[in-house]
Order: C-alpha cells, then sequence, then structure tokens
C-alpha cells in the first residue's frame, strides 16, 4: 500500500471528534510520518491541564505496542501525533485518567498505515538513533546521518519572523549542508522568566507561575518545527535552559517535557534536556545548592523523558563543558554534547581534549561538540577557526558538529539589537540578517560535503599518519584520519610546506588537494604507495588552509 504526499497531507489533517463512533475512526497515515487527531469533552474541566492525562495505546501489525501521551491543545480537546515505523493496519486505544469520560476514555479506532513515497530523507529513512559503534548516528533503516548542527537557541521568539525570516535562515541552511538545528522549547538563556524577548505571536509557553501550559505558544511553534522538519532537518529540542529546574521543580518540569514529547515526539528529533544543565541562573546567590539540585534534577528528568517518549529519541544535555558532569549517572544520555569555549584559537586545545576525553569514556556514546567559538563573538572566532574546529573534531573522532553565529543564537534584527544579558552585558549587536552569511557556515557545509562522498563514518583518527602532526605541545598541527581501504584524509591548517605520509597502505590511490574554504581541488594525479608506505606531497600552491586526500577508490 502506498499513498502520495497529497493524500498524506489530507489524512495527516483530518480531525474527528472522540465521541465518534468506532466506525467513522478509520484513519490514515504515512509510514515514519506524523499524523495527528483530536479528542473533544462534552464534560468541562476547570483546569484541564492539570486535571486530565490523555494517553493512546497503539498496537502494530508486529504486536508491539506503544503509548503515546497526548496534549491539551486549548479549551476542552486533546490532540495525539503518532509516527508509524511499520505499514499496515494498527489499533488503538486511548487511555484517559478520567475513565470515566467515555469521550476521552476506551475510545478505538484503527489506522491503516502505507510507505512513504516521497523525497525528504527523514521520512524515507526513519528517526535519528546512535549507531552499534556508539560513535556516531545513523537513521532507523541504518543509513548514517551527519551531524552538522547550527544553533538557533531563540528561534522561536517571534523575533525571527514566521514566515519570511525563519523560512530564510531554514533555506540557507539547507543549501549549506545542515542536518540538525539546536533550538529552545520557549524557556530561554540570557533572559529572566517572562522576559519580552522569549515571546511569540501567542505570547509565552507557560502562564506566569507556571500554572499551566500556553497551547497558542506552541501551535505558533509547531509551524516552525515542522518546517524544519519537511526541509529535511532534524531539531535537536533543548527543553529549556538548565537554571529553570529550581524555578519550576522537577513536577513542573516533567509536565513541560511531557507535552514536548507529546507535541514533537512525532517528527524526526533529538532531544536535549536543558542548556547548560548545572549552571545556576545568573544572579543566584545559592549556586553550590542550585547545580546540585539540577544535576540530580536533570538525571530523574532523563529517566522520565526516555520512559514518556514511546518513539526511542537520543537524548542529550547541553553542558557547561561535557553532559557527562550534567547528570549523576551518564548512562541515562546517549549523546556526550560538549561545549568548549569562546576564546577564538585559544578554545582549540579544551576542544581537541574534551573530543578525546570523552572518547575514552564510559559509557560509550557520540561525542559532539554542540557549543564552541559562535562565528564573530568579541569580534573573534572567524571562519579560519570554524574551519580549524570543525576538521579537528570530525578528524579526532567526533560523531559530528555544531555550528554558530553570533547574531542568530539570541536572534538579534537590523531595528533591535537583543541588548543586556542578566549579567549586564551585551554579547554583541550583529543582526542575523548579517550573521547568517558569515562565510564559516558555508565552509563547514564544505566540509561536510567532502566527507560525505566516502565511507565518514569509519573516520579511525590516527595522527602519525602526517608529519608533522598535531600534539598537546602544538595543537596548529595537521590532523589525519583513515577509512581503512579507502581513504586517508588530513588537514593542514596554514600549510606553508609539504607533509609527509607515513605508515599507509600499500598500493594505489588518487591524490587531491582540497581548499576547505570554496571546495576547488587541485589535481595530484595517481600515487603509488611501496611497502614503506610512505609519500612525500608535493608543495601546496598557496600558503592557507588544505585537506589531503588520499582516495583508494579514485572517486573523482
Amino acid at each position: 500500500m502506498t499513498i502520495s504526499r497529497r493524500d498524506f497531507c489530507r489524512a495527516s489533517a483530518v480531525v474527528l471528534s472522540g465521541a465518534a463512533p468506532l466506525a467513522a475512526q478509520a484513519r490514515y497515515g504515512v509510514q515514519n510520518c506524523a499524523t495527528e487527531w483530536t479528542y473533544s469533552s462534552s464534560k468541562a474541566y476547570r483546569d484541564p491541564f492539570n486535571d486530565v492525562q490523555l494517553d493512546v495505546i497503539f498496537q502494530a501489525p508486529s504486536g508491539r505496542e506503544l503509548r503515546v501521551p497526548a496534549f491539551w491543545a486549548g479549551e476542552q480537546s486533546w490532540r495525539v501525533r503518532f509516527a508509524p515505523s511499520e505499514t499496515g493496519r494498527h489499533s488503538f486505544r486511548t487511555v484517559c485518567s478520567d475513565a470515566g469520560n467515555s469521550d476521552l476514555h476506551n475510545q478505538r479506532g484503527v489506522l491503516e498505515v502505507a510507505s512513504y513515497t516521497g523525497n525528504n530523507t527523514l521520512f524515507r529513512h526513519g528517526f535519528v538513533r546512535v549507531r552499534d559503534d556508539k560513535r556516531h548516528l545513523q537513521q532507523a533503516d541504518g543509513k548514517p546521518f551527519f551531524w552538522l548542527g547550527d544553533t538557533w537557541w531563540m528561534g522561536l521568539t517571534s523575533r525571527l519572523t514566521w514566515p519570511d525570516g525563519f523560512q530564510t535562515l531554514t533555506a540557507d541552511r539547507v543549501k549549506k549542508g545542515f542536518s540538525v538545528i539546536q533550538i529552545v522549547a520557549g524557556l530561554y538563556p540570557d533572559m529572566p522568566p517572562f522576559d519580552p524577548r522569549g515571546a511569540n505571536e501567542a505570547g509565552f509557553p507557560w502562564q506566569p507561575d507556571y500554572a499551566r501550559i500556553n497551547p497558542a505558544y506552541f501551535d505558533m511553534a509547531d509551524l516552525r518545527i515542522r518546517h524544519l522538519v519537511d526541509n529535511g532537518l532534524v531539531p535537536c529540542v533543548v527543553g529549556c535552559w538548565g537554571y529553570f529546574l529550581p524555578l519550576m521543580g522537577v513536577n513542573r518540569m516533567k509536565q513541560h517535557w511531557r507535552y514536548i514529547v507529546a507535541r514533537w515526539g512525532a517528527y524526526p528529533v533529538v532531544w536535549c534536556l536543558a542548556g547548560e544543565g548545572t549552571m545556576p541562573y545568573y544572579l543566584s546567590k545559592t549556586r553550590d545548592t542550585d547545580a546540585q539540585t539540577q544535576k540530580e534534577g536533570w538525571t530523574e528528568l532523563a529517566r522520565y523523558v526516555r520512559a514518556t517518549d514511546p518513539f526511542a529519541h537520543p537524548i542529550t544535555i547541553h553542558p557547561p563543558r561535557s553532559a557527562r558532569d550534567c547528570v549523576t549517572d551518564p548512562a541515562v544520555l546517549d549523546i556526550d554534547m560538549l561545549q568548549t569555549g569562546h576564546n577564538d584559537r585559544q578554545s582549540v586545545p579544551n576542544t581537541i581534549n574534551s573530543v578525546r576525553k570523552s572518547l575514552q569514556s564510559e559509557p560509550k556514546m557520540p561525542a559532539i561538540v554542540g557549543e564552541v567559538d559562535y562565528e564573530g563573538i568579541q569580534e573573534a572566532s572567524r571562519e579560519e577557526v570554524q574551519r580549524f574546529l570543525f576538521w579537528s573534531c570530525i578528524l579526532s573522532g567526533a560523531g559530528g558538529h555544531t555550528y554558530g553565529a553570533n547574531g542568530i543564537w539570541q536572534v538579534n534584527t537590523l531595528a533591535k539589537p537583543y541588548g543586556l544579558s542578566p549579567h549586564g552585558h551585551s554579547w554583541g549587536n550583529t543582526p542575523w540578517e548579517v550573521a547568517y552569511q558569515l562565510p564559516g557556515s558555508k565552509q563547514v557545509g564544505i566540509g561536510k560535503a567532502l566527507l560525505e562522498r566516502y565511507s565518514w563514518w569509519k573516520l579511525q583518527p590516527d595522527p602519525e599518519l602526517i608529519q608533522p602532526h598535531w600534539t598537546e605541545q602544538d595543537y596548529w598541527q595537521p590532523y589525519a584520519a583513515k577509512i581503512s581501504g579507502e581513504a586517508v584524509i588530513a588537514f593542514a591548517p596554514n600549510g606553508r610546506k609539504s607533509m609527509r605520509f607515513e605508515g599507509l597502505d600499500q598500493g594505489e590511490c588518487r591524490a587531491f588537494f582540497y581548499n576547505p574554504s570554496d571546495a576547488s581541488e587541485v589535481e595530484l594525479g595517481a600515487v603509488s604507495i611501496g611497502t614503506d608506505g610512505k609519500w612525500q606531497a608535493p608543495e601546496f600552491p598557496v600558503f592557507r588552509d588544505w585537506v589531503i586526500v588520499l582516495d583508494r577508490k579514485g572517486r573523482a
């Protein structure tokens, strides 16, 4: 059974009352795509968000059951979103905390699921997972997934206008090869709670005093999240900034996360529990107590999200240093996200050491830098630093890389800069309309494009393949890694003299220089590696950064 994208959209938009008879509850969906419908209660609740909890239990053709949380949609309505991983007929039934409400409890029906036949790789290959090597990511059917992230922390605010601004930035990032967008679900950094800068067109995500969710806020956020997904970008949904946990308490934060899972769990997402997970609020007078509360609380929240999410999306947390340090038990995480500094070239040693330390730690998990040296921050960290961080991290074994531009993360605008942080300073006034065109964003995409010619997920760091190479005494020497039987790839920053390779496998290959700024290539032709495993590369055409490739398969 197959279904067209047009029919899928029509089926996904179906909204039926929960009071409808069984025969009316035959619905249609598409594999790996979100389909949704609404249940309405004729019984009025004074506080429906807090008084009622609704789940829908789906049984797949294989017999597997998934308990999917529904979300309060406003007034006396709840909505469920489900993305089936199997084709065929699914049955479902509702479970309501008020078992006496026949509009919401024990409603039954079937969902006919067709194969996806479109071109969106997120739907065609399924949700993101951790590979068996515990070093990289893949999609549900095994297709390797290259995490190239961009940082839009405040991208759900009205300061990044919908649709014009948001769609412009999305199109640019798709064109440049990004695959992940890090974005916060309404409880933002760098401002006090309920600061006007954190609102979207429908206000704030919670009512004052955190009494209940504001569904209208999330309706506007839905438009943006769905737009990312429809354009092949995975939202890395950051639930909040870490200091909201002591402000709201664990129980309210569980409600917040249940709502996020119910809203966006049927999309191809990655969960990030919080930003700066253990960092107290900027002006806190109980910093040590707050940090410990947050560390213990996020560990509990990680277990809660895993138990609540029927789709088993990967879980991480954005840290002051390492995600492992933000929880009492690193086993609750799937990805070790790293933050390694904003000090231009001085951030490099900590970045490389953090990646290597993570990869040597237990339990094993992909190490991905989630924040480092936003381009342009503090009038530094320009494109040459962005190139260096990308290549040095990937060739050191990172499972992906995240870029950021100062001006985008906080959404400065031409008309109105973001302004002061709670600590009384400003990170800068570069508007996002300028920041998204900074050259570093294109150049990290150029790096990803080269690596995707090869089995990049098989890269094994091997610094000694190239001489000279980086050491802890000099991080600015070349980096090298090997894909066995396929390629050797090296990054030579500011190449001024020819490089010598050692320890290569004997045989024929094609060699070329690759310009990591513009993707141009300098052909070096066929190279024959002898039994000594050595090769002396020719002089570089100009003094600048180069990538050197020894291609065993002769790829053009």
